[in-house]
């Protein structure tokens, strides 16, 4: 009887070992999404994980989508740090079916961050205050208006 309840026990952990290591290292998905890191932390009751928000702005005036992701190497971590403020580029893995928050909050795993410049937002166009930004070009004064003359 303890002999079976002992192949048992060690039979479901070798099952729950053997799902975890195909979730961690099977993804649903992969790809890059670029933008704007305005939201970064490191949370957790007993796992820490690295949490963080992507701004992602198609065109100015348009309303901006978050891509909530998580980081779970400090090295990562430490490259998204880096970028903070500036346009990035997040190549991410979609994991599907970890059990709980400790694997991170969401399902998105940032695994490479990379600058990328800002998108040109037409020719000549560009932001104010934008690092590497052309100065504005200096309007011209505006020319008096002479008097009216009398009939």
């Amino acid at each position: 009887m303890i002999k079976g309840l002992v192949i048992g026990i060690v039979v479901l952990a070798a099952l729950v070992a053997g799902y975890f290591a195909i979730v961690l290292n099977w993804n649903y998905s992969d790809g890059e999404r670029a933008g704007w890191v305005q939201k970064f932390s490191r949370k957790g009751w007993l796992c820490k994980t690295w949490e963080g928000e992507l701004a992602l702005v198609s065109l100015p005036g348009t309303s901006v989508e978050k891509f909530i992701f998580t980081v779970r190497d400090d090295a990562v971590a430490e490259q998204v740090n880096k970028v903070m403020g500036r346009r990035v580029s997040l190549h991410y893995e979609e994991k599907v079916g970890l059990p709980t928050t400790c694997f991170g909050e969401t399902r998105y795993y940032v695994t490479k961050a990379v600058e990328t410049p800002d998108i040109p937002l037409g020719p000549g166009v560009t932001l104010p205050n934008q690092p590497g930004a052309a100065p504005p070009a200096p309007q011209p004064a505006p020319q008096p208006v002479p008097p009216a003359a009398s009939r």
